[in-house]
């Protein structure tokens, strides 16, 4: 009994990975997005600027 319990374990180690990255990905799509709205306008202004110097 304790060794299929341990078995399951192992073989759930791959989707726990998965599941790692997912967070990982999701928490910079997250602070890519907060940057983007508060950033946002600022950037547009100094793009602007560039562009209408060039």
């Amino acid at each position: 009994m304790l060794t299929a319990l341990i078995a399951l374990f192992n073989r759930d180690e791959e989707g726990q990975g998965l599941a790692e990255y997912a967070l990982i990905l999701a928490l910079i799509a997250i602070v890519a997005i907060v940057a983007l709205l508060f950033l946002g306008t600022a950037i547009s202004t100094i793009l602007s600027t560039i562009g209408a110097q060039i």
